[in-house]
């Protein structure tokens, strides 16, 4: 049987419409109750070509300022040649601190050093420095700081919540302060003390919802784009994602689901082989995983099979995550006789399969209902986790 025609309601002959055109009505009118049912893409993506991936991984380096100097004075006038001394002291350093604001969900606008401002000095007539301001950084909410040895130093789950990644140097004191009833004329003053400087990993805890992950060429992308506006590079050959794309699917009762297409995983990538600890450590911040799987390729169930080996390999625990799998390039004949064998192999090792034609957005709404439910139930799982603590 045609796949087309297991996806469409009816014959397209009746209508004389092309099948493309039959698919996006029945994307439109299914209705399933008491699900919540995807928006469609309806607005036309931007032809730019600037494409914009999401960081989820920074080394930094942070600086506060250096406070500023104490001065020496004393103040000599004309009626008063011996006024005594009037330096005045200097201004505090500011502070490098970071504020979790669900405004931002990537770390790309944060530059490798960040230095907060310098105090100013004190001048004479004491008159103190001025304090410089504390530079303040937003983060996305789930950031976490950790130490160059690994430890975590802070985790910002909140929205507003703030961490003082370094503290400014404090103001030199100025030789106005150093007088005492034996020198009345104090000659001495305080240099500015340096700000902290400290090095730091940074990282988003939750980059998406969903993640999708497959060999290289699987269609994850092709699928992002079909089911989002987002606008990852599509090309026939490997490697074409080396960041994670995020791509949002909005629901009718006013939720968004994040979903993130994550670069091709392949054999050896727990040994770092294809840069695989890296887009591994990308795996690690989605909640929910869905596995991409070339059916038009020969055998495709041994993607799967590769796929949750690396991932084991890695760390047992993501093995444990809701899952599903998608059984893509179901517009090509191979797949269409793949796709029983497919299906058995899926039903033994309990994960539900979709059968979809990105290319085509054939058979992409029951996977946005599945998403919603994987969406759904990580959160319920969230809240009972937080009760029982």
């Amino acid at each position: 049987m045609n796949f087309f025609k297991r996806c469409l309601p009816f014959s397209c002959t009746v209508l004389k419409i092309t099948e493309k055109q039959c698919n996006a009505w029945r994307t439109m009118s299914i209705v399933v109750p008491d699900i919540p049912k995807p928006i469609p893409v309806r607005k036309s993506k931007s032809m730019s070509n600037k494409v914009k991936p999401i960081v989820d991984f920074r080394s930094i380096k942070v600086h506060g300022g250096k406070g500023g100097d104490g001065c020496i004075s004393l103040r000599r006038l004309c009626k008063n040649p011996l006024g005594g001394p009037d330096g005045g002291d200097g201004g505090n350093g500011g502070h490098v601190t970071f504020k979790a604001t669900s405004n931002k969900t990537s770390l790309d606008h944060i530059s490798s050093v960040i230095k907060a401002e310098d105090g100013e000095k004190g001048m004479n007539r004491d008159c103190h420095g001025r304090n410089a301001e504390h530079l303040v950084v937003e983060v996305p909410v789930g950031t976490m700081f950790r130490s160059t040895g690994g430890e975590v130093l802070a985790d910002l789950n909140e929205d507003g919540a703030i961490f003082i990644a370094a503290r400014g140097g404090a103001g030199g004191k100025g030789n106005q302060y150093f007088t005492t009833d034996v020198n009345q004329a104090p000659e001495i003053a305080e240099y500015g003390a340096t700000g902290e400087e400290l090095t730091y990993t940074v990282e988003i805890r939750t980059i998406a919802h969903v993640g999708l992950i497959g060999l290289p060429n699987a269609g994850k992308s092709t699928f992002l784009r079909a089911i989002s506006r987002a606008r990852p590079m599509v090309a026939p050959y490997p490697f074409t994602t080396l960041q994670p794309h995020v791509g949002v699917v909005k629901y009718d009762d006013l939720q968004h689901v994040t979903v993130a297409d994550i670069p091709g995983l392949i054999a050896g990538a727990h040994r770092n082989r294809g840069l695989g600890i890296a887009f591994l450590r990308h795996i690690e911040r989605c909640l929910c995983l869905l596995y991409v799987v070339d059916a038009s390729l020969p055998e495709p169930w041994q993607q799967l099979d590769v796929l949750q080996y690396e991932l084991g390999q890695y760390d047992q625990r993501l093995l444990e995550r809701p899952s599903g799998i998608l059984a893509n390039k179901m517009d090509l004949a191979p797949s269409r006789k793949n796709l029983a064998e497919l299906e058995r192999y899926a039903t033994d090792i309990n994960l539900p399969l979709f059968p979809v034609s990105a290319k085509d957005s054939v058979g992409v709404l029951p996977i946005l209902h599945y998403v919603r439910k994987l969406y759904d139930g990580s959160h319920a799982e969230g809240g009972s986790n937080e009760k029982a603590e």
